[in-house]
């Protein structure tokens, strides 16, 4: 049976939903639907939706399109407005697609619940990832914390965990069907554990879920709280060799100021102290981190103290966002930095990145690398690097290769029989 058109937008834990909205659109008869699932992370992620309906109509003249995810959950009424929209599904809503298998109504059909009161998480199985090498796994939902410039806990609801069992289920399920490598995934996975019998944590689930599944060769993580990883992370990390070295952190600042006026829970010793008990651990970790520049109030030598701290720490991959009002967060009604000035620092933040990364890669050239290939012969690292891989190669295939040199920001490889 024919799948609906799913248009993903936004995070990890989307595709993941997208995938389960796919399989129970095609359960549910939807093959001539074209359902958008959308993010609210920034005001401009919301305007790119806009975008998006507007051009899936364009391309879809005839389809029923639904609009559903995050920005649909927070302003339905807007979405539904809208004359290319046909429906308007909530976060909740969007895993019970049934009820859109009529045809269109004279109005779009809106269907958003308070997401506060949520405690399920996604209830599907799902068996494959469309057009992807690597599988996401949703082990956990929303969000109990209230950090200044972020608006998604009113989007997915409260802090709320996938059962240890589901998750090796899944898993298992992902790797008959020939995935390698499975990214768990969530909202704030270091708060996995709520709701759960058991004083039950992210590290916990992460050991059960290796020893369950024996066969699955690659496992990584999604963002990471530095203020709550708990020790059985640590020591999973130390002796698991299937568990990736490759840890991205939800830092956001390292400027103490701008961290407290942020409302994290974490200063930039904090930082340096998860990264030392990590390289410990693992000696050959390596470390992303999420980082917004020109947050309000920011000063220029507060950007250049978390460029510093940024290049003293060894942060390798950089995942940088000019700071981007969110309505409806305090940090909106804070002094705001110019826009022009958010981007230089940004761009100066993703340079520094840059520079990192290739030191880093350097280093690898003439050692051997465990490389999932991904598309146009080319995969990446257990260190989360791109590697462009030389002979024949198939999409979806794991395997050991020599590091022969770097060129334009990747790595070359060649296979070792």
């Amino acid at each position: 049976m024919a799948a609906p058109q799913v248009i993903t937008l936004g995070c990890r834990l989307n595709a993941f939903e997208s995938e389960m909205i796919r399989e129970q659109g095609r359960a549910a008869g939807l093959k001539d639907a074209v359902i958008i699932n959308t993010c609210a992370v920034t005001a401009e992620a919301e305007r790119q939706a806009r975008q998006t309906i507007r051009r899936a109509r364009r391309d879809n003249p005839k389809a029923r399109l639904i609009v559903t995810g995050c920005a649909a959950q927070l302003d339905p009424a807007k979405f539904g407005a809208m004359p290319e929209v046909d429906g308007v599904l909530g976060n909740t809503e969007k895993m019970d697609l049934g009820r859109f298998v009529t045809g269109a109504d004279a109005e779009a059909a809106i269907h958003v619940t308070d997401i506060m009161q949520a405690r399920d998480t996604a209830p599907h199985l799902i068996h494959g990832f469309d057009g992807r090498a690597r599988a996401f796994v949703e082990v956990q939902q929303g969000c109990d914390h209230r950090c200044t410039f972020c608006i998604i806990p009113f989007a997915r609801g409260p802090n709320r965990a996938v059962g240890v069992g589901r998750v090796v289920d899944q898993v298992r399920l992902l790797v008959g069907e020939g995935f390698k490598e499975v990214v768990l995934t969530g909202v704030d996975i270091c708060s996995y554990g709520a709701g759960l019998p058991g004083d039950v944590h992210l590290g916990d689930l992460v050991r059960r879920l290796l020893e369950n599944v024996p066969e699955l060769p690659r496992l990584r993580l999604s963002s990471l709280d530095p203020a709550a990883m708990d020790d059985a992370l640590f020591e999973v990390l130390a002796d698991e060799p299937r568990l990736m070295p490759h840890l991205h952190l939800s830092v956001q600042s390292l400027d103490d100021t701008i961290l407290k006026r942020m409302k994290r829970r974490h200063l930039r010793a904090d930082v340096a102290a998860v990264m030392a008990r990590a390289r410990a651990a693992r000696p050959d970790v390596v470390f992303g981190a999420d980082l917004i520049a020109g947050f309000p109030t920011e000063t220029a030598a507060q950007a250049r103290t978390t460029r510093a701290a940024a290049r003293d720490l060894g942060l390798t991959h950089l995942h940088v966002f000019p700071y981007s009002e969110r309505p409806g967060t305090p940090a909106a009604r804070m002094p705001a930095v110019p826009v022009a000035e958010r981007k230089d620092r940004a761009q100066a933040l993703r340079a520094l990145g840059d520079d990192q990364l290739r030191r880093f890669m350097e280093t690898r050239v003439g050692e051997r690398a465990d490389v999932l290939v991904e598309n146009d012969a080319a995969g990446l690292s257990e260190h989360y690097v791109p590697v462009r891989l030389e002979g024949d190669v198939r999409a979806g295939e794991l395997m050991t290769v020599r590091l022969t040199g770097l060129a334009e920001g990747r790595l070359s490889g060649v296979p070792i029989p």
